[in-house]
């Protein structure tokens, strides 16, 4: 003891002697000076990525949907749309290569009347607006070619309207007309259709398209249009000579069948209902034309009038020497009475005539008349219509109907007998029945043969909402992970190693005991002077000394509690490396 009380008396009077404390530090700024120059680097490069990866994210879940404003437009449209966008303040997007604009998905239907009241966008396609830029010095074949390309463009916008179909295009074959030529060329037309994905044109619409063509050029001949699909298919009507008739008259039976068809299901389904009929009706159609020719006579009746087709009539008076002749008596001297010719009845002898007057004369005389009247005829000419129905055929299947008990079970059974008849007598009445003629209708009641379709069971993985929703938020999270790695492995272990080392935080409690603080209940300082060396159970040395060890162990101890702020202000020494302080 005597050898360590000197020691502890000089350091007693060490902190007495020593200057005035340094001025405190911030910790950050303490921390950011304990960090090498390459981990400071690595602390700001991880900051900054940290804080541009969270913004981005923020950005792309709270960034508008855009939507196709237009497609598919010239770059005068579009050049002008993109003009009248700026000016209104909407941003937009390009896509699909820069054939198509768009625009947020809240303003599209806005943005679109805007511009349609300014009449955008105008197309390609040119009308008769082509002849209002009439240049001087134009010459009578550019005014030609021009009036041509002002026609093909009206019947295109006119085509254009068309619901089926997407883009047209016309050509017109216009020949020179010359009043020199004595054989005229014909114009002729050709129209090249773009129709919409599963979209078709029926042949009364081709018809249609092929009557317009031809109706807006003079002189254009209907079979002098064709017109063809986006794939090459001729969908005008060919002549008689390629298609033949069989194409059009399979078309009318299949069009007649369907009528009837619908026929029955419109009357009965309201009955029985939508998903519990099936009908189907055949037509034997006669498509022969016939032309029969009938000429009839018949005879005179009683005594109606006859029409006279021709009369003769011959006199011949001869004159003679002889003397009187004929039969005597008072009935020679009396003049023959008038001819007859009765309708039916004999006819008067032609032959001489009688002789009157002049059987007593010089002369002979004969009379001969001829009549000839009308033969009652009549011709009758038959023509038959081709497409004439000869038989009718029409099977119906009607479903059981669902019966339901008091338990809330349901059954199938068949319907009545009087129900069947009456819903055969509707479908006779549906297509016209006419036995004579050989029609038949069939009413069957049979169980139909639905099977259960059951709900697929689509995956929670494979759900299109849940895709969706994955695919709008994979880009946020991957860069909140990316954000996140940055923060682990950049941002983290710098900010560790900032935060001072637990000796400093204890020089730094004991530096505010030197101040004047005493140390705080439970502090770092005041375990230290409280703790008790546990050690193990070692056998009691033999003699009772202390060894240096504990003296100075004990000494210390002692000094911490009568002058912690000197202790204090030595550790600190120790830590900053400035050493004891004379």
């Amino acid at each position: 003891m005597a050898t360590t009380t000197p020691a502890l008396t000089e350091m007693d009077t060490l902190p007495a002697e020593a200057g005035p404390a340094a001025s405190p530090t911030s910790p950050l700024v303490a921390g950011w000076q304990r960090l090498p120059t390459p981990r400071k680097a690595l602390l700001v490069a991880g900051a900054l990525a940290v804080v541009a990866l969270l913004a981005a994210a923020f950005y792309t879940l709270n960034r508008p949907d855009y939507r196709v404003l237009y497609a598919n437009l010239s770059d005068k449209d579009g050049g002008a749309i993109l003009a009248q966008l700026s000016q209104m303040n909407v941003p937009y997007k390009h896509a699909e290569g820069g054939r198509a604009i768009l625009v947020p998905a809240d303003r599209v239907n806005d943005v679109r009347m805007k511009l349609a009241s300014q009449g955008l966008p105008k197309g390609t396609v040119t009308g008769f607006e082509l002849m209002d830029q009439t240049k001087l010095g134009m010459t009578q074949f550019q005014e030609r070619v021009n009036f041509q390309r002002s026609l093909e463009g009206e019947l295109t916008r006119t085509i254009l309207s068309l619901s089926s179909v997407a883009d047209a295009r016309v050509h017109l074959a216009l020949p020179q007309q010359n009043g020199f030529f004595r054989e005229q060329q014909k114009p002729s037309a050709s129209v090249v259709l773009t129709l919409h994905p599963g979209r078709s044109l029926d042949r009364a619409q081709v018809a249609g398209i092929v009557h317009l063509v031809a109706s807006s050029v003079p002189e254009l001949d209907p079979k002098a249009v064709s017109v063809i699909d986006q794939n090459g298919t001729l969908l005008s009507q060919r002549p008689d000579g390629e298609l033949g008739a069989d194409a059009r008259q399979l078309e009318y039976v299949r069009t007649l069948e369907r009528t009837y068809q619908q026929r029955i299901l419109d009357l009965l389904e309201p009955v029985v209902g939508r998903d519990n009929v099936r009908a189907t009706v055949t037509a034997d159609v006669d498509f022969s034309l016939t032309e029969s020719t009938t000429e009839q006579h018949r005879p005179n009746q009683g005594n109606e009038p006859a029409a006279v087709r021709s009369s003769q009539t011959i006199e011949e008076n001869a004159p003679g020497a002889t003397g009187p002749a004929g039969v005597p008596g008072a009935a020679t001297n009396v003049a023959p009475g008038a001819t007859t010719a009765p309708i039916n009845g004999p006819g008067a002898p032609v032959g001489v005539v009688g002789q009157g007057a002049n059987a007593t004369g010089d002369g002979r005389s004969r009379r001969e008349q001829v009549i000839n009247y009308e033969v009652d005829k009549t011709v009758s000419v038959t023509r038959n219509a081709a497409g004439t129905v000869r038989r009718l055929s029409a099977a119906v299947v009607i479903n059981h109907t669902t019966v339901t008990d008091k338990k809330g079970g349901t059954s199938t059974a068949p319907l009545p007998a009087e129900q069947l008849q009456q819903i055969q007598a509707l479908v006779r009445e549906a297509i016209g029945f006419n036995g004579e003629r050989g029609d038949s209708v069939n009413v069957v009641n049979a169980p139909f043969n639905q099977p259960k379709v059951e709900p697929a069971q689509v995956p929670w993985h494979r759900d299109p909402v849940v895709l969706d929703t994955a695919r709008s938020l994979a880009a946020p999270l991957g860069l909140l992970l990316v954000a996140l790695l940055a923060w682990l492995l950049m941002v983290r272990p710098a900010l560790k190693m900032m935060q001072p080392p637990p000796a400093a935080a204890e020089g730094a409690a004991e530096a505010g005991a030197a101040a004047g603080a005493l140390p705080a209940p439970g502090s770092q300082l005041e375990a230290l002077v409280a703790e008790e060396v546990e050690r193990p159970g070692l056998p009691q040395p033999v003699h009772n000394e202390p060894t240096p060890e504990e003296r100075q162990l004990e000494d210390a101890r002692r000094l911490a509690k009568e002058n912690p702020v000197a202790v204090a202000n030595i550790i600190k020494g120790w830590i900053s490396g400035e050493g004891v302080p004379a």
